[in-house]
C-alpha cells in the first residue's frame, strides 16, 4: 500500500499550479497519531470548495468538523481544512498546526488531558461576524480573545458597529480589544482601518473616534491626535476639558442641517486643534497656540497620509484645518470678502459654527459675520463709503464722535441707494447731512 503523507505532494502540488497556497498538516504529528497504517491526511489550503472542484472532479463537500472537501484516492482519504487567509489575523495562526480531526484523534489516544469544549473547537474555525444584535450589545462570537486572533481588524469593525448601531460594546469583547490594541496596530492594514472609518456615518462619527481614544487604539494610529488629551484648558462655563475631548465635541456638533451626512467635515473637525500640540506655549497664566492652524495643516497631511486617504481628500481636509480659525474674529466687510474667496467656506462656517455650540462660547463673532455674509453679494464700491472717517472730519469740520459714524452710515446708505456716485457727490452729502441734522 503507497503512502498517503508521501502521495499527497502530487494534490498540493496541483493546487499551487493553479495559483492557490497548500500544504500538509503537521505531517510529523499526523504520523505519529496515525500509526503504521496511515490512510487518512489533513490538507489546508486557500481555495474554497468551488475552486477545488475544478481541479479534482472526483472531490467531495463536507461541511463537518472545519472540514470543507474529502478527496478519496484508492484507501487513502485527503481532507482539506481553510487556511488564514486574512492580512489583519495574527502571525502564528497563518500557519494551522492540528487540525480538529487531528486533536480528535489525540484525545482518543490520551494525548489530551480533557474533551475539547464547544468554544475550544470553535476557536479552529474562521471567526465571522458578532453576535446577534438582538441582546442589546455588541460581542464577537465565541472567546473574545480568540475571535480577534483570526483577524485583528474585527477590533475596529465592533468599535465601528458600537458606534453605528449606538449599542455599547460587551465586556469580554471590550477587554479583549483592550488587550489586543498593540496587535490591532501591528497587523491590521493602514488601508483596511481607513476602509473602516469610512464607513461610519458623519454623526456617528464621534462615538467611533471616542472608543478609539478609549481602547488606546487612536494612540498606536494617530498618536499626535492622542496626544492633546494632554493639554486642557479652562472653558468659560468652568468646566476643564481637554483638547481631544473638544475636537470629538465638534465632531459631535459639525453634522447638523445640509451636513449631516457631510463625513469630510466630520473628519476635519478631529485635526483642526492638532498644531497646538507642537505651538503650545505657556504664557502668564494659560496655553496660547500661536500659528496651530498653519502647522496643524502641515501636521495633518503627515497623518492622512501614514492613513493613505485620498490625495484629494488630504487637501481638502487640510484645506480646513488652515483656514478654520478665520470665521472665529469679528470679519469686516473687506474680511468677509476675503474668506468668501476661499475654497470650501460653506464648510468653514459649520466648522465654526460646530466650535461655537462645542465650547460654549459667545456666538457673538459668528452672528456678526453671517450678517455681513450677506452684503459680500453687493459689490465692494457699494459696502466702503466713498469718504472715509478722517476725510469726513476733514470736510465738515466735526471732531471724533458718533455724529462721524452717523453721516458715514448715512453716506453708505445713499451710495447703495444710487443717490451717491462720486466723491464729488460724498462731499455735497455729507455738508448737506451734517447741516441738516446737526446744524
Amino acid at each position: 500500500m503507497s503512502n498517503p503523507l508521501k502521495d499527497v505532494s502530487t494534490i498540493c502540488k496541483t493546487i499551487l499550479r493553479n495559483g492557490w497556497d497548500a500544504y500538509v498538516i503537521n505531517p510529523q504529528l499526523q504520523s505519529r497519531l496515525a500509526g503504521e497504517e496511515m490512510t487518512e491526511v489533513d490538507i489546508a489550503c486557500e481555495p474554497d470548495f468551488d475552486e477545488l472542484a475544478r481541479m479534482f472532479n472526483t472531490i467531495e463537500r463536507v461541511e463537518a468538523d472545519g472540514v470543507i472537501a474529502r478527496l478519496r484516492e484508492g484507501d487513502a482519504t485527503y481532507n482539506f481544512y481553510t487556511t488564514d487567509t486574512e492580512e489583519a489575523s495574527v502571525p502564528e495562526k497563518t500557519l494551522m498546526r492540528v487540525s480538529p480531526g487531528m486533536l480528535r484523534k489525540m484525545h482518543e489516544q490520551g494525548l489530551l488531558p480533557h474533551r475539547m469544549s464547544g468554544q475550544e473547537a470553535d476557536s479552529l474555525g474562521v471567526y465571522d461576524d458578532f453576535e446577534d444584535i438582538s441582546c442589546g450589545v455588541i460581542a464577537l462570537r465565541g472567546l473574545p480573545d480568540l475571535t480577534l486572533r483570526s483577524n485583528y481588524l474585527l477590533a475596529i469593525r465592533a468599535m465601528r458597529l458600537a458606534a453605528a448601531l449606538q449599542l455599547p460594546v460587551e465586556s469580554g469583547t471590550w477587554m479583549a480589544i483592550v488587550r489586543s490594541a498593540g496587535r490591532v496596530l501591528d497587523y491590521v492594514p493602514a488601508q483596511d482601518f481607513l476602509h473602516e472609518w469610512q464607513a461610519v456615518e458623519a454623526d456617528k462619527m464621534w462615538n467611533f473616534v471616542s472608543l478609539l481614544a478609549e481602547s488606546f487604539t487612536l494612540h498606536g494610529i494617530l498618536p499626535e491626535v492622542a496626544a492633546l488629551s494632554r493639554i486642557s484648558y479652562a472653558r468659560l462655563d468652568g468646566r476643564t476639558e481637554n483638547l481631544l475631548e473638544h475636537a470629538i465635541d465638534c465632531m459631535r456638533c459639525y453634522p447638523e442641517g445640509d451636513y449631516k451626512d457631510d463625513w469630510i467635515g466630520a473628519f476635519a473637525m478631529l485635526f483642526h486643534e492638532v498644531g497646538k500640540l507642537y505651538t503650545a506655549d505657556w504664557f502668564g497664566d494659560s496655553w496660547t497656540f500661536f500659528q496651530h492652524h498653519r502647522v496643524g495643516a502641515k501636521i495633518t497631511r503627515k497623518l492622512l497620509r501614514r492613513l493613505r486617504l485620498p490625495d484629494e481628500q488630504i487637501e481638502t481636509v487640510c484645506h480646513l484645518v488652515r483656514h478654520h480659525i478665520r470665521f472665529q474674529a469679528m470679519l469686516t466687510d473687506k474680511g468677509v470678502r476675503r474668506f468668501k474667496a476661499l475654497d470650501e467656506y460653506p464648510r468653514l462656517i459649520e466648522m465654526a459654527r460646530a466650535k461655537v455650540r462645542a465650547s460654549g462660547e459667545s456666538a457673538t463673532n459668528f452672528n456678526h459675520n453671517m450678517k455681513y455674509l450677506a452684503r459680500a453679494e453687493v459689490p465692494e464700491s457699494m459696502v466702503e463709503p466713498l469718504l472715509n472717517g478722517n476725510e469726513i472730519m476733514d470736510f465738515t469740520g466735526l471732531h471724533p464722535g458718533p455724529q462721524v459714524g452717523v453721516i458715514r452710515e448715512a453716506l453708505l446708505a445713499a451710495q447703495v441707494a444710487g443717490v451717491v456716485n462720486t466723491t464729488p457727490e460724498a462731499v455735497d452729502f455729507v455738508l448737506n447731512f451734517k447741516r441738516k441734522h446737526f446744524g
